[in-house]
C-alpha cells in the first residue's frame, strides 16, 4: 500500500499503518495485520501491518547501507540543518501528529499538545545543538627522548541502533533515542509499540520530505516474543539497541543483546516516592503531587506511586489530594476541559484493576476512587478507571512495592528525615523522586540520599534534556542526555601522535 492508498482509507475514517523500510512504505511480506483500537471508545482506527522477520532484516540492511552512503560521508554541518529541518518538518504538521498522538492514546490535547509533540520535535534539535559545539578530549605528554606526543580523541558513529519505544509518550520517547542516534551519524531501525503506532510511521513521511536519506530511519511494526521485537534485538546486524519500558521485557532484550556483546541502554520501571516534609509550600506540593500521579493517566514512567507525608499535615496532605483527584475531568482528548484520559488498553486496565482489586483485599482505606468510573454509553468501550489514593497499607504490601502504571498512589505518613529516606529507597527500583520541601540545607541533604537517577526538589517533570537522564537499580542501564546521549551513541578512538 502507498501514500494514495493511505489517503483513501483516512477519507474511510480508518488509517491503516505501515512499515518504513529504506524511505519507502511498505507492507509486511507475511500478510499479518493486527488492529489499532482507540482506548477511549474502542472504536477501530485501522490495521497496522506486521514486519516479518525478513521485513525487519532488510530494515536493518537498508540501515546498514545507509551508513556506506551519502548519510555515513555526511558533515556535521549538512546533518544538523537536516536535523533543523526535521524540526520544522514536525512543526508544519503539528496538528496531524497531534491528532494521531491522541487517537492512539486517547491523551487529552491539552497534554499532548504543550509536552509530546513540541517535546519530540525539540529532541532533534537539542542534539543537532550538542552534536555541532560538543569538543573532545585533547592531551599533551612527556615521552623518555624529551620531544612527546598529543593524544586526542574522536567520536564515530556506533551503526545501527535498535530503537524500541514504549505507548505512554510514544512520539516523545522514541525521538529522545533517535535524535542523538541521528544527530552522532548513525541509522535506527524504530519499533514503535504495537498500541501506538501511528506518530512513528508519521515520522517517516517527514524524514522522505525533508531529505533524510533511505535507509536512516526505519519503521518495524509488531509485538516482542516471536515478532518484530525479538526479531530486530536479536539481528547480529544492530550493533546497539535502546529500549524504554517494563524492566522484565528489558531483561529479556538484554540476553539478546549478549550475543554479539551488542551495548545497550535501558530506561525500566519505577515505583517513584514523593516525600512531602511539613514545611513544604503545601499549595505546591499538591499541585506537582496531582501531576507526578495522575498525569497521562499515571502512564508515566517518572510518576509518583508512593508519597510520603510528613505526620503533622497528614490529614490536610490526604484530604487536599482527595479533593484534586475528585475534581478531575475524564473525557475524550478534544474537550478543552479533560485533564484525564483513558488507559492505553483493556489489557492494560485488566492489570491495573487486579491491584485495586489487591488493595481492597490487603484492607486498604480507598480515600477515592479505586473502581471504573460511568463514562456513558458513547465512551462505554474505553479503558477507563478512576484516579485511585489508598492509605493504610503495610510497607510489605504489593500495591506499594510492584509498579501499577495507572492513576493512583498510597499516601503513608512518617514522623523523621530518616525514616522518610528509609522508606522512600526501600525498593527494587530507583528511576525517580520527588521531595517538598521549602528547607535548602534538608533539600539538599535529602536528596544526595535518593537512590535514584533524577530527584526534583519542589517540582516534577522538569527536564533540562543537557542534564543525564536514567535509573539505578531495577531501572536500567545507562544515562542519557547532553553529552551523555553521546558516549552512547558513539565509539571513541584515542589517537596518539608521537612528535
Amino acid at each position: 500500500m502507498n501514500v494514495q492508498a493511505l489517503r483513501s482509507a483516512e477519507a474511510k475514517g480508518t488509517v491503516d499503518r505501515l512499515n518504513f523500510i529504506g524511505g519507502e512504505f511498505v507492507t509486511g511480506s507475511g500478510g499479518k495485520t493486527f488492529e489499532n483500537r482507540s482506548p477511549a471508545d474502542g472504536r477501530l482506527l485501522g490495521l497496522v501491518h506486521e514486519a516479518s522477520e525478513a521485513d525487519v532484516a532488510r530494515a536493518v540492511a537498508a540501515a546498514k547501507s545507509a551508513l556506506t552512503g551519502p548519510w555515513g560521508g555526511m558533515a556535521i554541518t549538512e546533518r544538523v540543518d537536516l536535523l533543523y529541518g526535521l524540526v520544522d518538518g514536525i512543526n508544519k504538521r503539528f496538528n496531524d501528529f497531534l491528532e494521531a498522538e491522541c487517537a492512539d492514546t486517547g491523551k487529552p490535547m491539552s497534554l499532548a499538545s504543550h509536552v509530546d509533540i513540541p517535546r519530540g520535535a525539540a529532541n532533534f534539535k537539542i542534539f543537532a545543538d550538542i552534536i555541532k559545539n560538543v569538543g573532545s578530549e585533547f592531551f599533551t605528554m612527556a615521552t623518555p627522548d624529551g620531544t612527546g606526543a598529543i593524544n586526542y580523541a574522536l567520536r564515530r558513529p556506533k551503526g545501527v541502533i535498535a530503537v524500541v519505544c514504549p505507548w505512554n509518550l510514544p512520539l516523545l520517547l522514541m525521538t529522545w533515542k533517535v535524535g542523538p542516534a541521528l544527530a552522532c551519524g548513525n541509522a535506527v531501525v524504530v519499533k514503535p509499540s504495537e498500541e501506538t503506532p501511528s506518530t512513528a510511521t508519521l515520522l517517516g513521511e517527514v524524514m522522505n520530505s525533508v531529505g533524510i536519506p533511505a535507509g536512516v530511519y526505519n519503521v518495524v511494526h509488531g509485538f516482542g516474543p516471536g515478532s518484530a521485537g525479538e526479531f530486530l534485538t536479536r539481528h547480529p546486524q544492530v550493533d546497539a539497541i535502546t529500549f524504554t519500558g517494563e524492566t522484565r521485557t528489558g531483561e529479556a532484550i538484554m540476553k539478546a543483546a549478549a550475543n554479539g556483546v551488542r551495548p545497550v541502554s535501558f530506561e525500566l520501571g519505577g515505583k517513584n516516592p514523593a516525600i512531602v516534609f511539613a514545611d513544604a509550600d503545601m499549595d505546591k506540593a499538591i499541585e506537582g503531587t496531582m501531576r507526578s500521579v495522575f498525569a497521562n493517566c499515571g502512564q508515566v514512567c517518572l510518576g509518583t506511586e508512593r508519597v510520603y507525608v510528613e505526620r503533622p499535615i497528614f490529614e490536610e496532605f490526604v484530604k487536599r489530594l482527595k479533593k484534586g483527584a475528585e475534581g478531575m475531568k475524564l473525557g475524550r482528548s478534544e474537550d478543552p476541559e479533560v485533564n484525564m484520559g483513558p488507559l492505553i488498553s483493556q489489557e492494560h486496565r485488566d492489570k491495573v484493576m487486579s491491584y485495586y482489586k489487591l488493595a481492597a483485599d490487603e484492607g486498604a482505606t480507598v480515600v477515592t476512587g479505586g473502581g471504573i468510573p460511568d463514562m456513558g454509553e458513547d465512551l462505554a468501550g474505553g479503558a477507563w478507571v478512576a484516579p485511585t489514593i489508598w492509605t493504610g497499607l503495610p510497607e510489605s504490601s504489593r500495591i506499594v512495592q510492584e509498579e501499577i502504571f495507572g492513576p493512583c498512589c498510597h499516601v503513608q505518613p512518617f514522623d523523621t528525615e530518616e525514616e522518610a529516606v528509609r522508606l522512600a529507597n526501600d525498593t527494587e527500583y530507583g528511576l525517580a523522586a520527588a521531595v517538598w520541601t521549602e528547607n535548602a540545607s534538608r533539600a539538599h541533604r535529602v536528596a544526595a540520599q535518593m537512590q535514584v537517577g533524577i530527584c526534583w526538589i519542589n517540582s516534577w517533570f522538569l527536564r533540562d534534556l543537557r542534564t543525564p537522564f536514567g535509573g539505578s537499580k531495577h531501572s536500567g542501564i545507562g544515562r542519557e542526555g547532553g553529552v551523555h546521549s553521546l558516549e552512547f551513541y558513539t565509539e571513541m578512538t584515542n589517537v596518539c601522535l608521537k612528535l
